[in-house]
């Protein structure tokens, strides 16, 4: 009895001097782990969620079993269509599980993706979208700062879900994008913040590094290497979250990150210019092309074709069919200068590059080996016309006006007049074809982009040359008011 009541009083002792022994083997043990690649992430630090440390404590192995019975319950809750309790769920799936990148891309997935489009209202939309990317960049990056999959999706919800024109919701993600970056950044400013000398700085310094997460010595970087962009759209934070994962990428996922830079590269080139208008609800937002990057994008296209060996031929598919876009809306915005250097540049780089004759249905695609500039921009007209693309065709449109603007200004009233024609003519064909669809892809209204257009020549031009159309049009001097309304002679209005 007595050798008993001994035995588990030593067995008794023993539990303090083997959980001391386990507290100073554990660090060495994580640190073999990290080394030999077996673990997942970093264990949890002193920086962790109280909830996190103690579900990561208390369940021990049981952490696994419990989050699968979550998953499943999460998977029903959502047949019955109640997103809030998933989504409490899913909080509590994360932090039983903060080093699974797979569990942190599917919830904001599901978040921006799914369960947004189950709201018909633009405003229950954007804050589920919103989630979506707020989990990732807020929460997921806490924990994973090296996955490049989280980078990833993240640079992809910005640049598809808000940047692209594939929800019916689509204007108000990039208007209330565009506000809050407006209001972050005092319009484009944030240079201004990497050395904040007034208290209104330090402020917003203080907004952008804590609730967005941005650093504007790396978005100097960014605008130094490929732009300059404009911050208050999307792309340009696609760009930003794609370039800062290639910086903790390891090689074997630099191939992911690079196809996720491009994308918004060349979305930014064609509509990455933003274009404040007045509108009853305050200001509101149009895009056009951002010529000034060209270059840039061009760049961007040939160090990632001479990276990526293994894809190289789809980065070039991407490459040949930009220089296309750039070479005509350089033309049509009267750039014809850099126009003929981008086409010289795209026959040389591609000299079997084809055309797809959109004039006749039916026709084959055409060599545009042995044309001149000026009949590839003719034949380009017929095939944008034959296109579905919103911004494509608007940046095709101002274009087309920019130039027809620039021949009124300089005598040439007939080119003028027909070149507006030909803007018209586009824009109707475009507005029959989407008809089904104006709320997602219509363009603005013809007198509105006539306005842009006229907004953009007076931006580019000499002050005299301004002087001479404003009085071809019957408009007064140019002021800092929004333009009056463009009626160009011989054309419909």
């Amino acid at each position: 009895m007595r050798s008993s009541r001994a035995y588990k009083v030593i067995l008794a002792g023993l539990i303090p001097i083997l959980l001391v022994a386990v507290a100073f083997t554990q660090n060495s043990m994580n640190q073999d782990r990290m080394a030999m690649g077996i673990t997942r992430g970093e264990p949890l630090g002193k920086s962790a969620p109280p909830v996190l440390a103690f579900t990561t404590v208390a369940l021990g192995g049981f952490r696994g079993l419990i989050a699968n019975l979550l998953w499943v319950r999460a998977v029903e809750l959502q047949e019955q269509d109640k997103f809030f309790e998933k989504v409490q769920l899913a909080d509590w799936i994360t932090k039983l599980q903060p080093h699974f990148t797979s569990v942190w891309v599917f919830q904001a997935w599901d978040m921006a993706y799914n369960i947004s489009v189950k709201f018909d209202s633009p405003v229950d939309r954007w804050q589920w979208v919103q989630r979506g990317f707020e989990l990732l960049r807020d929460e997921a990056l806490r924990f994973n700062p090296n996955e490049t999959l989280i980078y990833n999706q993240l640079a992809w919800i910005f640049q598809h879900k808000l940047g692209q024109d594939l929800d019916d919701a689509h204007m108000h993600y990039k208007t209330e994008w565009a506000r809050q970056m407006d209001e972050l950044l005092d319009g484009t400013n944030y240079v201004a913040l990497i050395d904040p000398q007034t208290d209104d700085e330090r402020e917003r310094e203080r907004r952008m590094r804590q609730k967005y997460k941005l650093d504007p010595s790396h978005m100097l970087e960014v605008d130094q290497t490929y732009g300059p962009l404009e911050w208050r759209l999307p792309e340009s934070h696609a760009i930003y979250w794609a370039t800062l994962g290639l910086k903790k990428a390891k090689r074997k996922d630099l191939i992911t990150l690079r196809r996720t830079l491009y994308q918004p590269m060349q979305l930014a080139f064609r509509r990455g210019r933003l274009i404040e208008i007045d509108t009853p609800e305050g200001t509101g937002y149009q895009f056009g092309p951002n010529l000034d990057i060209v270059d840039k994008v061009n760049q961007a296209y040939e160090d990632m074709a001479a990276e990526d060996e293994e894809f190289r031929d789809h980065i070039k598919t991407a490459h040949r069919n930009f220089l296309k876009d750039a070479v005509y809306l350089l033309y049509v915005h009267n750039r014809t200068g850099e126009a003929q250097q981008w086409f010289d540049y795209m026959l040389a780089e591609y000299p079997n590059v084809l055309l797809d004759d959109a004039r006749k249905e039916g026709s084959p695609s055409v060599p545009i080996q042995g044309m001149s500039l000026d009949d590839y921009a003719v034949a380009r007209v017929s095939e944008v016309a034959g296109e579905t693309s919103s911004e494509r065709t608007q940046a095709v449109i101002e274009g087309i006006l920019v130039s027809a603007f620039y021949s009124l200004a300089t005598g040439q009233e007939n080119r003028g007049t027909g070149m507006t024609l030909l803007a018209e003519r586009v824009w109707l064909n475009f507005q029959s074809k989407t008809r089904q669809q104006s709320v997602r892809i219509g363009l603005p209204p013809m007198a509105q982009m006539k306005e842009e257009a006229l907004r953009q020549f007076e931006n580019t031009y000499a002050p005299a040359l301004v002087a001479r159309l404003r009085t071809r049009l019957g408009l007064p001097a140019a002021t800092n008011s929004p333009p009056a309304t463009v009626v160009t002679p011989g054309a419909a209005q």
